[in-house]
């Protein structure tokens, strides 16, 4: 092995989970950690740095900063297709993203910790939260928030517009729950509020995890570590494959500069590609055997849950006609992004404290649309390789609707919430007025159905398709993101998440991402028995 391409770790990729774990391990000085990034260092890019962008950036998949596919037709949706995308650049999905942080609330991270383990228990999540932000807002509950980490998190906006605050009384009338100042306490989880928390720093400038945690306090924009910091970060390196030694993962093979090559790591590699760790998971050899066989690709380790289990969140809208004289957005804060909004549970009544949709206002001057996202469907897709090149996209299927009690709940939420909201909204100010769904496809069941169908868009939510649970119970990755059936090898994103989260997945990601690096940080600190540093040396000269 080239003394010169081995480090103690190689993590591959930059979106929250990746540059939390780079920046952490090497905290550590006597530690090397290279991370590879398929794109560039766009930080200083306006569409990137200028948060103004970031609904539009979401809308264009700009061939730049994304990678380029689409997912197979969807049955349950009369054969439409969507994208299947992620961001490809420093700082991955949370340099593109529509930058809301939402935390998932306690009830889903208990039932984390009753699969995982009490390092997965609520109390040790929040406080790990705590750690990682820098919280700039309101909030009833200080002692349940961050003021010191590396995370700018900033509520916005700090005076509310009157269609927001129009938007949230209607909420609050509608459905009862009354208005809350900090839908990440978790004392607050449900209700409507004005203010959303945004990836932003106090100026209103994106904050990602490139600008948090590989920043030019942590190294140069070329990607070299700062201070005796050692780190480097390879650009425009996509990866191909993990390279074995036996079952033991002993670094990666890369495309860079057109060419092959390879990278070793001591300790562990690190996969966080998000929606593409599946992916490059099976070209490596670890997925269901006969997929891998037929593809021509040796199997390192048969795990049929491998790709398994792939959710979203569902999305659809209702549009309003607004008053002219309403302004979605301070004059002096476009930054703020959204116009109020609400996280809600089923409006049957079942589970009445759980989240289980997410209402967003988004304004213009003459209209305000209302997303819709269904937080807790039933519907599974999947991952599959096509063959054994690297380069070849993959038969994403996410499986949109695919269980009908999805359709039944979102037909649900219209009947019930957006109703009721706009009957609210219209006694407020008459010149709010539903006109997308009108009240009479609402009271068409097979009308709203059709209307539920060709109005759905598609959501940057993917999770579970490497869930961490035990092998037996569908998992692909222990507790802490090591993989079943082989050694040194961990995934560490949002497609490790093993239950469907009530919110945005970006914080999520980040959460993994630092309790990964914090129990290796741990595990370093353990000398090695010398039969274990005997082996480790045994596997290096291999």
């Amino acid at each position: 092995m080239d003394r010169k391409k081995t480090f103690d770790y190689i993590i591959v990729g930059t979106g929250p989970a990746g540059a939390v774990i780079a920046k952490t391990l090497t905290d550590d000085k006597k530690t090397s950690v290279l991370v590879l990034e398929s794109g560039e260092n766009n930080d200083k890019d306006d569409p990137i740095r200028n948060s103004e962008f970031a609904l539009e950036l979401e809308e264009q998949f700009f061939p730049n900063y994304f990678w380029q596919g689409e997912g197979i037709p969807q049955d349950g949706l009369d054969g439409r297709s969507f994208e299947w995308t992620t961001g490809r650049l420093l700082g991955g999905g949370s340099s593109i993203n529509g930058e809301q942080y939402v935390r998932p609330t306690t009830a889903v991270i208990r039932e984390w910790e009753k699969l995982l383990g009490p390092v997965w228990s609520p109390r040790r999540v929040i406080r790990r939260f705590k750690k990682l932000e820098k919280y700039n807002g309101k909030t009833s509950n200080v002692r349940a928030r961050g003021f010191s980490g590396q995370i700018d998190i900033r509520q916005a906006p700090v005076n509310p517009t009157s269609m927001g605050k129009k938007l949230t009384s209607a909420i609050e009338n509608a459905t009862g729950f009354s208005e809350i100042l900090d839908y990440n306490d978790p004392k607050t989880p449900i209700g409507p509020f004005t203010r959303w928390q945004l990836y932003q720093n106090p100026n209103g400038r994106r904050e990602s995890s490139s600008t948090a945690f590989l920043s030019k306090e942590i190294m140069t924009p070329a990607g070299q570590g700062v201070k005796d910091r050692k780190l480097k970060v390879f650009f425009k390196s996509t990866v191909l494959r993990v390279l074995f030694s036996g079952k033991r993962a002993i670094g990666v093979e890369i495309l860079i500069g057109g060419k092959r090559s390879r990278v070793y790591a001591r300790k562990k590699v690190i996969i966080s590609a998000g929606i593409n760790s599946a992916q490059l998971l099976m070209l490596s050899g670890v997925g269901p055997a006969q997929l891998l066989q037929d593809a021509g690709i040796p199997v390192i380790f048969n795990n049929p849950n491998v790709g398994k289990r792939l959710r979203n969140h569902t999305l659809n809208f209702a549009v309003f006609t607004a008053n002219p004289d309403d302004h979605a957005l301070p004059s002096n804060d476009p930054n703020s992004l959204y116009t109020g909004g609400a996280f809600l549970p089923d409006p049957s009544g079942i589970n009445p404290k759980r989240r289980a949709v997410q209402l967003i206002g988004i304004g213009s001057d003459r209209t305000l649309t209302l997303a819709i996202i269904y937080l807790r469907p039933m519907s599974r897709g999947f991952i599959r390789i096509q063959n054994k090149d690297p380069l070849k996209i993959v038969l994403a299927d996410e499986g949109f609707l695919d269980n009908q009690d999805d359709m039944e709940k979102i037909k649900n939420i219209y009947k019930t919430y957006v109703k009721n909201i706009a009957d609210e909204l219209a006694s407020i100010d008459p010149s709010y007025r539903l006109i997308s769904p009108t009240p009479d496809v609402i009271d068409d069941d097979s009308r709203l159905e059709e209307f539920i169908k060709q109005n759905f868009e598609h959501n940057h939510h993917q999770q579970g398709s490497l869930r961490m649970a035990p092998l037996n119970k569908g998992g692909v990755v222990d507790r802490l993101g090591n993989v079943h059936g082989v050694k040194s090898l961990v995934v560490a994103d949002a497609s490790t998440i093993p239950f469907t989260v009530d919110g945005n997945t970006s914080a999520p990601a980040y959460l993994i991402g630092y309790t990964i690096a914090r129990q290796l940080r741990i595990q370093d600190k353990k000398k090695p028995k010398r039969k274990e540093q005997r082996s480790l040396y045994k596997t290096v000269e291999e």
